[in-house]
């Protein structure tokens, strides 16, 4: 097997399991590991496998043929860094690795870095997610265009 389809496929165990583990409400998301719960790195590597799953399984955005998808790679690429950084700037939002947040006054752990931190994580998962559909809606359009063409 090649080293991208063995990461492929081990990045797909890691998200399957940290999606599980999320959707189910397990109760691992909240045992402490050295004072952070265990839901802060499961969701981390659930982030960062979901957009290296997506970038190491369709070939077109990972090598680039054409300009649309040397944006779309661009745009995983900057998911994946983003995925990455998750826990520092969610940190700097909450002010605690449990994300936690108030009724504060104050930015940090208040309502509105509260609002921040959702978009930003929602956003992580659905930009691979709306970059696959994207790449399949490319795809029919290029064999109707071909079909039409005959």
């Amino acid at each position: 097997m090649k080293k991208d389809r063995i990461l492929f496929f081990l990045f797909l165990l890691i998200f399957l399991v940290s999606a599980t583990l999320l959707i189910s409400g397990s109760s691992i998301l909240v045992v402490s590991l050295l004072d952070v719960p265990a839901g802060t790195p499961i969701t981390w590597l659930g982030l960062i496998s979901l957009a290296s799953m997506v970038y190491l399984g369709i070939r077109a955005i990972r090598h680039p043929e054409t300009g649309i998808y040397k944006i779309l790679n661009w745009i995983l690429k900057l998911n994946i860094l983003l995925a990455i950084l998750w826990v520092p700037i969610c940190y700097f939002l909450a002010g605690n690795l449990s994300f936690n947040f108030s009724e504060k006054a104050t930015f940090q752990g208040g309502q509105l870095a509260m609002r921040i931190f959702w978009i930003f994580t929602y956003s992580l998962v659905a930009t691979p997610l709306l970059l696959i559909l994207f790449h399949y809606m490319i795809s029919l359009f290029r064999v109707l265009w071909k079909k039409s063409q005959k």
